[in-house]
């Protein structure tokens, strides 16, 4: 017991510290990361760089989309290693058609995050999930250890730290889509001028009852997206 405790920490230690790695060969294409996901009235605001790398040092991608719509009233931001990630995606999304099918009727946020947090487990990956239900707008947390955490906003990837200084004592207030927005993008801005795996711009969804609305911005994008966030606390996100 105690070896396979050592052997999950070590997964996830190699995982929040993967930056740190010289890239080699045959090495798994990472997404180090910085993914963000933030409660906003009756919606939810997910966003995440655009950085792919190896060892965190080497950009092996600048275009990567790591926010995808999971359900028609949900998103899910991923860090963590590219290939399995994806699969768990496509398992995901097929999973919410299925029971919408059999039920005639949506699965629950919470549903969908109990299915993401089995598919999880085991996997280098952190997953931000964000979504609208009947009960609300709602937003998860999910590690490689199957836990899932209900939050009413979250990081996570290697650009964490630096994005929840962006987001602590801002997020909570938020009411509004739009603000949502520029406070997710700015605290992205923030993590990519210091996470060497964040970065190359970002993908961000605004997830409502209506659906879900994913954009691609520029570096330049991003800054004018966060710029009225950082300017209301006195600050410059990029």
């Amino acid at each position: 017991m105690l070896d396979r405790t050592t052997e999950r920490l070590e997964r996830r230690t190699t995982f929040d510290l993967e930056a740190t790695g010289d890239p080699v060969e045959g090495e798994p294409l990472k997404t180090g990361t910085t993914t963000v996901a933030v409660t906003a009235g009756d919606a939810v605001v997910v966003a995440a760089d655009q950085r792919a790398s190896l060892g965190g040092r080497f950009v092996a991608n600048k275009d990567v989309r790591k926010v995808q719509p999971v359900a028609d009233t949900a998103a899910l931001a991923m860090s963590g290693t590219v290939g399995p990630v994806q699969d768990l995606v496509r398992t995901l999304e097929a999973e919410a058609n299925l029971y919408a099918a059999r039920r005639g009727e949506p699965l629950s946020v919470s549903g969908l995050a109990s299915v993401a947090g089995n598919l999880v487990r085991g996997l280098p990956a952190q997953l931000l999930l964000g979504g609208v239900d009947a009960g609300g707008a709602h937003v998860f947390e999910l590690d490689g250890g199957g836990g899932v955490i209900p939050a009413t906003y979250g990081a996570a990837g290697s650009g964490m730290q630096v994005a929840y200084g962006v987001l602590e004592g801002r997020a909570d207030a938020v009411e509004d889509p739009e603000r949502g927005r520029e406070l997710a993008l700015s605290a992205v801005a923030a993590a990519s001028q210091r996470d060497t795996a964040s970065g190359n711009g970002a993908h961000v969804a605004t997830v409502t009852s209506e659906g879900v609305d994913v954009d691609a911005l520029s570096l330049d994008e991003v800054a004018a997206a966060s710029a009225p966030e950082a300017d209301a606390f006195g600050g410059d996100a990029a």
